[in-house]
């Protein structure tokens, strides 16, 4: 995979986006097999009861801006309600998943640090598993953690930005 172009501007609404089933969608700026290599950034949509992932945490820094709706993040087991422009910091080591709430999508956007020895670890969580968001045993791969889940990612539009 190799990193990113040069410098591009896109408007969220012309980006392409993928939805998968049960996890919201998301744009994520980057291209098909081009990275950015310090950091990933994406605007992640989600519904009502939607997680955008499983609990986990990250050996990097991550941080969130709720840029409209509602939603709820568990933050170290914490559950915790959010709204538009709440604004979640999660140090290297941080537990968390986010989930949508309210009567309509939440748009967050979400940028974490890159690093090539990053780790990741699913610890089980029952407030998470409430939402379908745990893995059902604690795991350190991805593939475990997800086996429950569709890997099928489909194209899709964003319904935001509002117009």
């Amino acid at each position: 995979m190799s990193h990113a172009p040069g410098p591009f501007v896109v408007n969220v609404a012309d980006a392409p986006a993928t939805a998968r089933k049960g996890a919201g969608s998301y744009v994520s700026f980057e291209r098909e097999g081009e990275r950015f290599p310090d950091f990933g950034i994406n605007v992640h949509v989600l519904s009502p009861g939607e997680p955008n992932g499983k609990y986990h945490r990250e050996s990097v820094q991550e941080d969130f801006l709720v840029l409209g709706g509602e939603c709820l993040v568990i933050l170290d087991g914490e559950r915790h309600e959010l709204k538009a422009w709440d604004f979640v910091h999660c140090p290297a080591g941080t537990e968390h998943i986010f989930v949508g709430a309210g009567d309509g999508p939440c748009w967050i956007l979400m940028v974490g640090t890159r690093s090539p020895d990053r780790t990741l670890h699913y610890p089980v969580n029952e407030e998470a598993a409430r939402y379908g968001a745990s893995a059902s045993e604690p795991t350190d791969s991805p593939r475990e953690a997800y086996a429950d889940w569709s890997r099928e990612r489909t194209p899709t539009t964003l319904p935001w930005p509002p117009g």
